[in-house]
């Protein structure tokens, strides 16, 4: 096992009704930013919620944050903020309203471009507006992390940044929230989390066996459950195994002390930002295809995850390998998600405005041993149409 630092200061509050702690949470002299997507909260009943718990404190509202959240949009809150002394931020939607929250909490506090904290990755950042959360679409674990994904439509670009001064101060965890969710978003939110899982999983071994055995029960709860909740969406059960599962996904814990990959997410993030498909659909299009291409270098894992996660004892390492594969893509399309880049219509020709936008990011060599280079992800890509 790796060194590492784990660090998490999120304060979850899990289950029915929780959101009558939400009042506490929020210093009684606040003037809140209440920041949240469409008209889904509203319809719901969450946001009336959220407002009666906020009592009398002044509430500036900002709505409108996109599925994939905008720079733009964001710095419109920016804007918000100053002319309204707003002093905390808080967040009512899914993965994207939360991330766009971190960004604004950190660009309200930054003296520069505030495009920086994007190119930097977060590492100019050194402070943030306090914030807290209150989730209604478990997918991204943004609720449990410092990370934050914004998309630039004018640039063309989607990019990540993440600092210690990011966490949600607490976040809000009430399965019935959930109820309503359309199946598109239920299947996006599974998908998302399998992903994540994977991304920190299937590398390669050092001996961490608790974070791998971790990883593992997680991906087999979401390979039981997934199906059931587009089908029973009111199991309260069904929806509270998934709402934590998408949150131990990517709070920290299995990715300590292991390495990383996050290749699949780097790529499909160029997929989004080329035709908008939804974030999760891009991951089970390019997971498959690059589990394949790096399997030499996967191998271990693979034929682990194989074995731990499908079942797959028998046959010949390169058959369970195989098996192992076409177990994943079954497991997207039992989702309900397709798994070809053909299917978001995009073709060969699409192939190198993709590979060119990474390199033009610098990404030339990701993956955990930095061993998928453009020609690697031309590949991948080709074995994904």
């Amino acid at each position: 096992m790796n060194n590492f630092d784990l660090y998490n200061p999120t304060r979850i509050f899990f289950g029915k009704g929780r959101i009558a702690d939400l009042g506490a949470q929020i210093p009684v002299d606040a003037n809140v930013l209440l920041v949240y997507g469409g008209g889904s909260a509203e319809r719901s009943g969450v946001l009336a919620q959220v407002r009666s718990e906020l009592g009398n404190r002044t509430v500036i509202e900002f709505g409108g944050i996109e599925p994939n959240p905008r720079y733009a949009t964001a710095l419109k809150a920016i804007n918000v903020i100053a002319e309204n002394n707003i002093n905390y931020l808080l967040a009512v939607g899914g993965g994207s309203v939360i991330d766009a929250t971190k960004f604004i909490a950190a660009a309200t506090k930054f003296e520069g471009d505030p495009h920086e904290i994007l190119t930097s990755w977060g590492s100019c950042v050194s402070s943030a507006l306090p914030f807290g959360a209150v989730l209604t679409l478990p997918a991204t674990g943004s609720e449990m992390n410092p990370a934050s994904v914004i998309t630039s439509a004018e640039n063309g670009t989607k990019m990540v940044f993440m600092s210690p001064h990011c966490y949600p101060e607490f976040s809000i965890l009430d399965p019935e929230m959930t109820y309503s969710l359309p199946t598109r978003q239920i299947a996006n939110g599974v998908t998302d989390a399998f992903v994540h899982i994977i991304e920190q999983y299937l590398t390669y071994p050092v001996s961490a066996s608790v974070q791998d055995g971790f990883a593992e029960s997680l991906l087999r709860t979401l390979i039981d459950i997934g199906p059931k909740a587009l089908v029973n969406p009111l199991d309260y059960d069904i929806r509270a195994n998934l709402m934590w599962t998408a949150t131990l996904a990517l709070n920290g814990l299995i990715g300590a002390g292991v390495p990383h990959d996050w290749s699949s997410h780097m790529i499909g993030h160029e997929i989004t930002a080329l035709n908008d498909t939804d974030h999760a659909r891009t991951l089970a299009i390019i997971l498959p295809a690059l589990m394949d291409d790096q399997r030499a270098l996967k191998r271990e894992k693979l034929l682990q995850y194989a074995a731990n996660v499908w079942n797959i004892c028998d046959d010949s390492e390169d058959a369970r390998i195989d098996a192992a594969i076409s177990a994943t893509r079954d497991f997207f399309h039992k989702m309900g998600i397709q798994t070809r880049l053909s299917e978001y219509g995009l073709d060969v020709d699409d192939i190198e405005r993709i590979v060119t936008a990474l390199e033009s990011r610098g990404m030339i060599a990701i993956g955990e041993t930095q061993s998928i280079n453009p020609e690697a992800v031309r590949r991948i890509l080709q074995a994904a149409i």
